[in-house]
C-alpha cells in the first residue's frame, strides 16, 4: 500500500490495532529548515478511541482530540505533562477515533540535526536514545503541537510516512540491529486497559525503550497514551 513513495491512506482506513505491528521498520521524516531528519520506527501503540478507556478519544470528540476524529493517514500531536510532544497516526475513516502512538525509532537520517535537537548540555547522547521514547522522538524530528493534523500520506507534507525497509545496519555504539520480530505486550504509562498488548516493538532493538508499569506521573515525566 504505497503511493508516490509513501504509505497510502488505505493502509491506515484499519483498526489501529491492525495498523501498528506494520508500522515497524517503516520510515517517519520531517523536512524542516535545518534539513531532513528520519526515523525507522521500532516501537509502537495502539489505541482504539471511543472504545478504548486508555485514549484521549474515549470521552468523545474535543478540540484537542478533533484530528482523531478526521480521515485516517494524518498526525495528531498532543502535548504532555506540560513539557513534551507525542505523535499518533490516525487510523479508520473520518468520524472514527483511533490512532497509532510512535513510541520509538531508530534515526537513519540527518543524525547531527537530531543530535543538535537532542543534546541541550553538550554531552554525547548514545545514537540508540536520540529517538527512545515518543517525547524523545518528537524532540528529534522537531515535532510539535503544529504539525497537529499533517498529512503523512502527502508528498507536500513536511511530515510524511514511507514504507519499511530492511533493519537497519548496527549503530555507532556497537550494539546489535534489530531482528525483525515483531514482539507484544501491555501498553505504557497508562492507568486504564493497561494490560491490552497493543504494544508492539521489533525484538532485539536497542532503540526500544524498557517497559515499565503505570506509576503516577509527575510533570517532569512525559505521558504515553493518545
Amino acid at each position: 500500500m504505497a503511493r508516490d513513495g509513501l504509505l497510502a491512506r488505505e493502509f491506515f482506513d484499519r483498526p489501529s490495532a491492525e495498523v501498528a505491528p506494520e508500522l515497524l521498520g517503516c520510515v517517519l521524516e520531517h523536512e524542516t529548515v535545518d534539513g531532513l531528519v528520519a526515523v525507522q520506527v521500532t516501537e509502537v501503540e495502539a489505541y482504539a478511541g471511543e472504545a478504548d478507556p486508555a485514549s484521549h478519544a474515549w470521552r468523545g470528540r474535543t478540540q484537542r482530540t478533533a484530528v482523531m476524529f478526521g480521515p485516517p493517514g494524518h498526525a495528531y500531536v498532543y502535548f504532555t505533562y506540560g513539557m513534551h510532544f507525542c505523535v499518533n497516526l490516525v487510523c479508520m475513516p473520518e468520524g472514527t477515533a483511533s490512532a497509532v502512538l510512535l513510541r520509538a525509532g531508530r534515526i537513519v537520517a540527518g543524525e547531527d540535526v537530531a543530535r543538535a535537537r537532542r543534546d541541550r548540555r553538550g554531552t554525547r547522547i548514545p545514537a540508540r536514545d536520540l529517538a527512545r521514547g515518543p517525547a524523545r522522538l518528537c524532540q528529534a524530528l522537531a515535532i510539535y503541537r503544529s504539525l497537529d493534523g499533517a498529512d503523512v500520506c502527502d508528498a507536500g507534507s513536511a511530515l510524511r510516512i514511507r514504507p519499511g525497509a530492511a533493519p537497519a545496519s548496527p549503530s555507532g555504539d556497537g550494539e546489535a540491529g534489530p531482528t525483525g520480530t515483531i514482539r507484544s505486550g501491555p501498553r505504557i504509562g497508562v492507568s486504564r486497559a493497561a494490560q491490552i498488548e497493543w504494544r508492539f516493538w521489533l525484538d532485539g532493538d536497542p532503540t526500544v525503550s524498557p517497559y515499565r508499569p503505570y506509576t503516577r506521573r509527575t510533570a517532569r515525566s512525559a505521558g504515553a497514551s493518545s
